[in-house]
C-alpha cells in the first residue's frame, strides 16, 4: 500500500452514509483507498455520497439501502454477503443514529422508544453479530462506533437518546475486551459537537456555522481504521484524536 492511499484492497461499510459524519467518513475512507460499502435508507443520499467519493478520487461505491429500524433482520446478512461479494470485510465504522423526541424518561412513547432502540442499540448488536467473523479473518480488522459525550453526562430530556448510545457503547467495549487478542482492534469515536441534521434537531437556535463540519472530523475518524491504530476498547474523542 502507498502512503498516500494506505487503505488500499480493504473493504469498509460504512452505516449512517447518506449525510453528516457516516457521508464524510465514507469520503475520506475512499479517499485512502478503500472500497466502500454504504448503508442508510435513502437510495438518493447513498447515491449522493457515491459522487462525493468519486469526486474526491475514490472507485465506485456498493449501495446498500436498508431501514435498520424496520429490516433489521436483514442486517444479519450482510456481513457473509460482503465476503460474498468482495472476498472480505476489513472496516466496519457505524455511524446511523436516531435522536428522536427530546422529551421527559416519562413521556417517552413506546413507538419512539422502539424506533430509538432498534436504531442506536439492537443495530450495533447486529453488525457486531454479523462482521465479527470476517473482520477477525482480516490482518487489520477495525471497528468505529460512533457515540456521544452525552453518554457521560446525562441531561434533562436527553433520556432516550443517552440510555441507548450508553447501551451501544457498553457492547462495543466488551466486544472490544473479547477480541482483544486479535488483530481487530474497535473503538468508539465521540466527534463532539458538529454540524449534522441530528445536532440541528436538538439545537434548532444554534448558529451552524461555529461548529466544525462532518468532513473536519472524519478524517479523526478515518485514522482509526489505518493497520497502524493499536488503540483498543477506547472512546475517542475529536479534540484528542
Amino acid at each position: 500500500m502507498s502512503g498516500a492511499r494506505p487503505l488500499e484492497g480493504r473493504v469498509a461499510l460504512v452505516t449512517g452514509a447518506s449525510r453528516g459524519i457516516g457521508a464524510a467518513a465514507a469520503v475520506e475512507l475512499a479517499r485512502l483507498g478503500a472500497r466502500c460499502v454504504l448503508l442508510a435508507r435513502t437510495q438518493g443520499g447513498l447515491e449522493e455520497t457515491d459522487d462525493a467519493i468519486q469526486a474526491a478520487g475514490g472507485g465506485p461505491a456498493t449501495l446498500l439501502p436498508l431501514d435498520l429500524a424496520r429490516e433489521a433482520e436483514k442486517i444479519d446478512a450482510i456481513g457473509p454477503s460482503v465476503v460474498a461479494r468482495f472476498g472480505r470485510l476489513d472496516i466496519l465504522v457505524h455511524a446511523a443514529a436516531v435522536l428522536n423526541k427530546l422529551t421527559p424518561v416519562a413521556h417517552i412513547e413506546p413507538r419512539d422508544w422502539a424506533e430509538t432502540v432498534a436504531v442506536n442499540m439492537s443495530a450495533a448488536w447486529r453488525l457486531i453479530r454479523t462482521c465479527d467473523p470476517p473482520l477477525r479473518a482480516s490482518d487489520a480488522g477495525r471497528a468505529v462506533f460512533v457515540t456521544t459525550g452525552r453518554v457521560r453526562a446525562p441531561r434533562a430530556y436527553w433520556g432516550l437518546y443517552g440510555a441507548t448510545k450508553a447501551g451501544a457503547e457498553h457492547l462495543v467495549l466488551t466486544w472490544a475486551q473479547e477480541v482483544a487478542k486479535t488483530p481487530l482492534r474497535v473503538n468508539l469515536f465521540d466527534p463532539g459537537p458538529v454540524a449534522t441534521r441530528l445536532r440541528a434537531q436538538a439545537f434548532p437556535g444554534e448558529d451552524p456555522s461555529t461548529l466544525p463540519r462532518p468532513a473536519e472530523v472524519a478524517p479523526a475518524l478515518a485514522a482509526l481504521c489505518l493497520a497502524g491504530e493499536s488503540r483498543q476498547g477506547e472512546v475517542v474523542r475529536f479534540a484528542t484524536a
